[in-house]
């Protein structure tokens, strides 16, 4: 055999590829080059690359363990394609937060913080000991008092109980100690207090006893008293059973009933340092650990190049290299200290990049989710020099992304479509990006299109005055927001845009309508049909059409499937193979059994409703306008291509974003603010956002954007524009006007709206 026939430079090849909406597609993927892979949202995408591509690859790296190490492993099922062949191993980078883990931080998930310990265990003053005595997750290092999290927890005692009320009234607020359950029984029944007695009335003693006494068993229970259980304090009881266990953990009525009887306050004994006197003690140059890492990144970068390190040079050169890829990827306003589930899905992504990028792997297909997702177009060129960073030290970077601005440093890139859904799932252009340009594809279109700033912009119904605003690095903002008019907020990331907008439009403020960016929540059962709340109507309208009882209607009630439950799937738990899913053969993927499927509305059984796609769905339900408004929002901001049963699991993050907007739309608020409406987007579908904010205006009402896309940007009627920086280096408004006048302001975003409109220089702007 010729060894030399098979090289590893020999493309990424995928043959005939079915997953989701793609339609046997035969593709080449170069190695060790960038490729991005654009479209519309929902064209295939994320089907081809992390569906297909990215799963095969982890799949069959899971394959080479041992069985009992796979059991352990996420779980890969094979993609639906004939062959996925001269796979590299694949690290996906995506969007997914990095976890909810308190201890968590920027610092330990890039690993400075190690380097950091390191450095402080060779130079720091008084010597303390090995790096594990700076470490807030070590008993050695962390303080006493707070275990390391820097905050204690405790209980609002007035939240908790209500003095007015007896036992047997329910003086206890909190579901698991409520009247009838076992842990209300254990102070009934205790023999200490009278239930009827209100709370209000309890001698000294008794309040001490009820609140705080240690477990003890009870000289004179009631008979219903358990005969081995102890009596404990509601306090000491309640700490035990809530305060010392992990909050996720716990159930969510639990947790949603916490949320107004438990206290954070920052530890008294570390002051939120985490840390135990000794490590705090240890300074280099003046500062302890603590602070250091609660510099931003960026000024830590100059504090770390300045250290005389001695004989730890070395340490001090591999903190600098790691801190100077974090700044690089736009996160210079980040301290260590920040804790990781507060980090947005594109702040958690490059965090990732940061990691990865300190690794000597070679030979690896690295898959990036979006990851210009709210990054300003000023940091999309240091965005840029790490992916280069990546492909040069002999790596394959796939990039599935809609900012043209990051497509430009490609070297190849895999368009789909030519639409989003049915319409989709098939390469429309492969090759350059100059040859891109001319192709007749929804994204060559956008390459060639330029920004055009409105001439004409509304006059404002009125101001909304703030002054003296203090929260974050605001420090005295004061600043006019336009009402009746589309105001974009915009500035490079961690300037202070969303802190501004929640502080002088509070969400306590009436007629206010927030759409963040956190995703859509709803279980596995979860589909567009029921987040957007008219899931019941349909039903109503097969029971009232057949004069079957609604339930039967319900893929989660009457109406299951009995072998798979109603969810259209069955898995199947091989021991310590994978567990494979597969097509429910009773129902056929329908999730309902034969007699719901028996029944129908205007000729459509309640599985083919699901299957109809939201835009068909407008036609048919056009006679029950509660139902048919909600399905012409979520068509107008470009998802008419899916499904009405589709899970929303399963949907992009640019299609989740939309779904949120398209629900809000349906509130009847005056002032809507929308945390950057169009990630994840394509160009063709941010025209459709734009048209939407339009007529939201027109009707009379404000919407208050926060922005990055040059095309939102340009069509506003007024734009604050904070910065210059970020962080410490933010915080300013900079410019308060117009589009045609931020044209001409020399701010980073009126610089790179300049380039855009005039088309001097790479930029093009999103989509």
């Amino acid at each position: 055999m010729d060894h030399t026939s098979i090289m590893t430079t020999e493309p990424i090849r995928v043959i005939r590829a079915r997953e989701h909406n793609l339609r046997d597609v035969s593709v080449d993927i170069p190695k060790d080059r960038i490729t991005s892979f654009t479209g519309p949202s929902g064209s295939g995408k994320s089907s081809l690359v992390f569906d297909t591509i990215a799963a095969e690859s982890q799949r069959q790296l899971n394959e080479t363990f041992p069985a009992f190490v796979r059991n352990r492993l996420p779980h890969h099922g094979q993609p639906d394609a004939d062959a996925v062949q001269n796979l590299t191993v694949a690290v996906v980078v995506d969007q997914r937060p990095l976890g909810t883990n308190s201890r968590s931080t920027v610092g330990t998930a890039t690993e400075i913080h190690t380097l950091l310990r390191l450095l402080f265990s060779r130079v720091g003053v008084p010597e303390v000991g090995p790096t594990t005595h700076f470490s807030f997750n070590d008993p050695r290092g962390m303080c006493q008092r707070c275990q390391g999290l820097g905050t204690v927890t405790d209980v609002d005692v007035e939240a908790l109980v209500d003095r007015s009320k007896s036992l047997n009234e329910g003086a206890i607020r909190f579901p698991t100690f409520a009247p009838g359950v076992w842990r209300w029984k254990r102070f009934v029944h205790s023999g200490f207090f009278d239930p009827d007695k209100k709370l209000e009335d309890y001698s000294a003693e008794e309040w001490e006893l009820f609140l705080n006494t240690e477990a003890r068993k009870p000289p004179n229970p009631r008979p219903d008293f358990p005969s081995t259980a102890v009596f404990e304090g509601l306090l000491p009881r309640f700490r035990r059973s809530y305060l010392t266990v992990p909050r996720d953990g716990l159930p969510p009525k639990v947790r949603a009933a916490m949320v107004d009887l438990v206290t954070d306050q920052r530890c008294p004994d570390c002051d939120g340092a985490r840390l135990n006197a000794a490590a705090l003690g240890c300074l280099i140059g003046g500062v302890n650990i603590a602070a250091v890492s609660r510099m931003s990144a960026g000024e830590l970068l100059a504090w770390a190049r300045a250290v005389d390190a001695g004989q730890a040079a070395t340490v001090r050169a591999a903190l600098v290299e790691r801190i100077s890829a974090l700044v690089g990827v736009g996160l210079g306003y980040l301290s260590l200290d920040r804790a990781t589930p507060t980090l947005s899905g594109g702040e958690a992504q490059r965090v990732k990049m940061v990691r990865h990028l300190g690794s000597s792997l070679t030979g690896m297909t690295y898959v990036l989710d979006e990851p210009s997702s709210g990054l300003h177009p000023a940091d999309v060129a240091r965005l840029g020099g790490l992916m280069r960073e990546m492909r040069d030290r002999g790596n394959t970077v796939l990039v599935v992304e809609h900012d043209l601005d990051v497509v430009e440093f490609s070297d190849h890139v895999i368009d789909l479509g030519p639409g989003a859904g049915r319409d989709g799932g098939m390469i429309v252009f492969q090759g350059g990006l100059d040859a891109l340009r001319a192709a007749d594809t929804l994204t060559g279109q956008a390459l060639r299109d330029r920004v055009t700033v409105s001439e004409r912009v509304r006059t404002p119904t009125g101001w909304h005055r703030v002054s003296g605003l203090r929260a974050n690095n605001l420090d005295d903002v004061s600043v006019d927001i336009p009402l009746g008019v589309l105001t974009a907020v915009t500035g490079v990331a961690g300037s202070g845009k969303s802190t501004l907008v929640r502080a002088a439009l509070p969400a306590s403020m009436p007629g206010v309508r927030y759409v963040d960016q956190t995703p859509p929540t709803g279980s596995r059962r979860s589909t567009l049909l029921t987040y957007l709340g008219i899931g019941d109507s349909v039903r109503r309208l097969f029971a009232a059409e057949t004069g079957a009882p609604v339930a039967l209607f319900s893929a989660n009630s009457d109406g299951a499937c009995p072998e798979c439950d109603g969810l259209g799937f069955v898995e199947m738990d091989l021991a310590f193979m994978d567990t494979v899913r597969a097509v429910c053969e009773v129902c056929g993927g329908s999730r309902f059994n034969p007699l719901a499927l028996s029944h129908r509305l205007r000729g459509r059984s309640i599985a083919d409703v699901l299957g109809t796609s939201v835009s068909d769905a407008v036609d048919f339900f056009g006679s029950e306008p509660d139902i048919a408004a909600s399905l012409v929002r979520l068509d107008a901001v470009g998802l008419g291509y899916l499904n009405l049963g589709q899970p929303v699991s399963t949907l992009s993050g640019g299609e989740r974003q939309r779904l949120k907007l398209a629900s809000a739309l349906d509130d009847p608020a005056s002032i809507y603010v929308l945390d950057e409406p169009t990630t994840g987007s394509h160009r063709s579908d941010i025209e459709r956002v734009l048209r939407e904010l339009q007529r939201i205006v027109s009707s009379g009402r404000s919407v208050v954007v926060i922005e990055h896309e040059a095309r939102v940007i340009a069509s506003a009627d007024w734009v604050i524009d904070l910065g210059p920086g970020a962080g410490s280096d933010g915080g300013q408004v900079l410019f308060s006007g117009t589009p045609a006048d931020l044209v001409a302001a020399e701010t980073p975003t009126g610089q790179h709206l300049r380039r855009v409109v005039t088309g001097s220089g790479a930029a093009v702007g999103g989509g």
